[in-house]
């Protein structure tokens, strides 16, 4: 399963109108801890295939989406199942520390 791109456009139908399990990263590309989340998104979107949507939203060119979520650092992780928020996480984590937050939640 692919990793989705969120942005401003299609953020209220990909992910708050998704009546299941949605893993939001919010990122820019000037920040080195979202970088080291990216192949972490690769990994969850295929190990939890067919239970969760995993997605990535930049920061940056989506102001409406970042704000309307209140993002205050990055990276963040918000997990939404039917377009409510469950769970969040702010700041890099480590592989195991990703599968313990989802395997909580899910």
């Amino acid at each position: 399963m692919a990793v989705a791109e969120f942005n401003d456009a299609n953020f209220q139908a990909a992910v708050l109108d998704d009546p299941g399990a949605v893993l939001v990263d919010v990122w820019a590309s000037w920040c080195g801890p979202c970088r080291l989340m990216a192949p972490l998104m690769d990994w969850a979107a295929s190990t939890y295939a067919g239970r969760l949507s995993v997605g990535k939203l930049e920061s940056d060119p989506n102001p409406l989406s970042r704000d309307g979520q209140n993002v205050k650092g990055l990276p963040t992780l918000i997990l939404f199942r039917g377009g409510s928020e469950v769970a969040r996480h702010e700041g890099a984590m480590a592989k195991p520390q990703l599968q313990a937050f989802l395997d909580a939640h899910l």
